[in-house]
């Protein structure tokens, strides 16, 4: 297995911490989470471009890559659900958008071809890495102001409270528009895979 490919295991791999420091409360649990998405994050940038730079580019790192970005996405989304940042009709969007792109590579596979992501895809992951980082960020700010290390009023705590989640979901928001202008070129730009069945 070449080093692109284990950068992209890599990132699976990552995502049960990642699920533990999102839902398990121990101190700057945030910031943990934020750390390990981040370091995640980068084998995605890296894995691509050193492929290329290589040739390392293969069949198996063509269907995995996008799927490790799945994986780490909807894990964060669907936490992000259960803790109350994250509106669960973005999650449903997602993974509706996310299992019909699924549904087309796996019919082109059945016809021994590989349909690699296109540029809009990668425009909807980069948005959704952004908004996730953006919440991870804002939720470690939040959870420094209760313990109280930044002075601030009870109620200030609840403006804030509010304005971050207004942030998060407006941010998610965005992505969730990448994700279905994303979905529709994908289906359509391979609509063949689909006529031919």
């Amino acid at each position: 297995m070449n080093l692109p490919n284990k950068l992209t295991l890599l990132r699976i791999i990552l995502v049960p911490f990642m699920i533990a420091a999102i839902l398990i409360n121990f101190p700057c649990h945030y910031l943990v989470a934020l750390a390990v998405f981040g370091v995640a994050s980068l084998t995605d940038m890296f894995d691509g471009k050193i492929a290329r730079s290589r040739g390392m580019v293969t069949n198996f790192g063509k269907f995995s890559d996008p799927l490790a970005d799945k994986i780490l996405v909807i894990s964060a989304l669907v936490c992000f659900v259960q803790c109350g940042m994250c509106d669960s009709l973005i999650v449903i969007v997602t993974l509706f958008r996310e299992f019909a792109v699924m549904s087309v590579r796996l019919l082109a596979a059945s016809e021994g071809k590989v349909v690699a992501a296109n540029i809009w895809g990668k425009v909807k992951t980069v948005t959704q890495i952004i908004a996730i980082i953006l919440i991870f960020t804002l939720q470690f700010v939040f959870e420094i102001m209760k313990t109280g290390v930044i002075p601030i009023e009870p109620d200030g705590i609840i403006i804030a409270e509010n304005i971050f989640y207004l942030i998060g979901e407006v941010a998610l928001w965005i992505s969730t528009v990448f994700c279905i202008i994303s979905g529709v070129i994908y289906l359509y730009d391979n609509r063949k895979f689909i006529s031919e069945k």
